[in-house]
């Protein structure tokens, strides 16, 4: 029941926000969309379908993942497929027939997904035949991840696992009370080298080996302030990015960082509110806002280079780029486009008209993206205009 109510809270965050002053809720209406009449490129489709049910209706943590053998992705319905990012077509389709609600992640010979009733699946990253299937007490919200022998889930209750990836058996488990009210998402965890890290509904980030589950360091990223209950979370729900600089952090507390992945300690921190996502690229650092501002951070010092806010209140999609141009999806089905000089709007295109909330992926020539429904298509940039 507490997640259930917490699910209400992630939907309307981004639309209501109350007033100490009135009991009165102030609706932050989705700003309409400026007129666009001579789009500086032309963003082309290059191929398009449809994915089983997509989410059902369910806050999922389903998502694209772009692998050089295929493009993989999932649905509710319990399809996992794997494409041709060049065309689309279908290279295998897999019914689980279970309600797969996260993932699917790709660790090497593997396709790992997760689902509502708390099952992580494994399938054949070949053929997309079953390998083994591990149950656990709450659902899975989060996609299983993996790195050599050991495969990582994590639940929606606090625990987390580290599974042997032969047969799914249990090798080592971590422990962490949940907030009485928090945001319906959880951070995917992060494994870089033999450590893997994830980011808490308490506003911590928390640094494991991989090998045995044992706690290297625990950083508080964002403590809860404020006398009301959505004023005191603290969530760490975007995913976790790693570059060349460290690691980055963003929390619904106001927080986003850069930390020394060894230690935890900040190299550079500043006050953005996010449960949406990041993207890093060597000159910039993209965040997609609370409000639907999408910021441009210099990477290394956390300076701002630029925000958008033309698309402010319209639940915005984790950012991507493709080329030299930054793509955010909303909860209209519309993309994005800005350069990433000085964030000028340069074209936008609409994907079919439902919620944008996985993230996009690139491979650098095209973009892939996927709505709510399950609708999945690959975009390029063609001829400028």
């Amino acid at each position: 029941m507490r997640r259930a109510a917490a699910l209400g809270v992630a939907l309307g965050i981004a639309l209501l926000g109350s007033s100490a002053c009135s009991s009165k809720p102030k609706v932050r209406q989705p700003t309409k969309l400026a007129e666009l009449k001579s789009p500086e490129i032309k963003v082309e489709q290059v191929w398009s379908r449809s994915i089983g049910n997509g989410s059902g209706g369910f806050y999922a943590g389903l998502r694209l993942a772009l692998e050089a053998d295929a493009l993989y992705t999932a649905s509710v319905d319990g399809k996992v497929v794997a494409l041709s990012p060049k065309t689309g077509a279908t290279i295998w389709s897999t019914s689980t027939k279970a309600r797969v609600i996260s993932g699917p992640s790709v660790s090497g010979d593997l396709v790992l997904v997760g689902t509502l009733d708390g099952d992580a699946i494994a399938l054949q990253r070949a053929t997309g035949k079953e390998v083994w299937r591990a149950n656990f007490a709450s659902e899975l919200t989060a996609a299983p991840v993996g790195s050599g022998d050991i495969v990582v889930v994590r639940g929606v209750d606090g625990k987390q696992f580290g599974l042997s990836a032969k047969d799914g058996s249990r090798i080592w488990s971590f422990d962490r009370q949940v907030p009485t009210l928090t945001l319906r998402g959880l951070s995917e965890p992060l494994i870089l080298g033999n450590k893997v890290y994830t980011g808490l509904d308490s506003g911590k980030l928390v640094a494991l080996n991989l090998a045995d589950g044992v706690t290297a360091w625990e950083q508080n990223i964002s403590v809860p302030t404020g006398r009301g209950d959505l004023d005191r979370l603290t969530d760490i729900d975007a995913d976790l990015i790693a570059s060349d600089n460290g690691l980055y952090v963003v929390t619904y507390g106001n927080d986003i960082a850069l930390l020394d992945p060894a230690s935890g300690e900040s190299r550079w921190r500043r006050s953005i509110k996010s449960y949406s996502g990041m993207f890093a690229d060597p000159k910039h650092l993209y965040v997609t806002d609370n409000d639907g501002v999408l910021w441009s951070l210099d990477p290394e010092s956390g300076a701002v280079s630029w925000k958008q806010e033309g698309v402010k209140y319209r639940r915005l999609s984790p950012p991507i780029t493709l080329g030299q141009y930054a793509v955010v999806g909303d909860y209209k089905g519309y993309l994005h486009w800005y350069e990433n000089g000085e964030g000028r709007l340069v074209a936008r295109n609409n994907l079919g008209g439902e919620p944008i909330t996985a993230p996009p992926v690139s491979d650098g020539e095209r973009l892939f993206v996927m709505d709510v429904d399950g609708k999945l298509a690959a975009y390029r940039i063609g001829t400028s205009r």
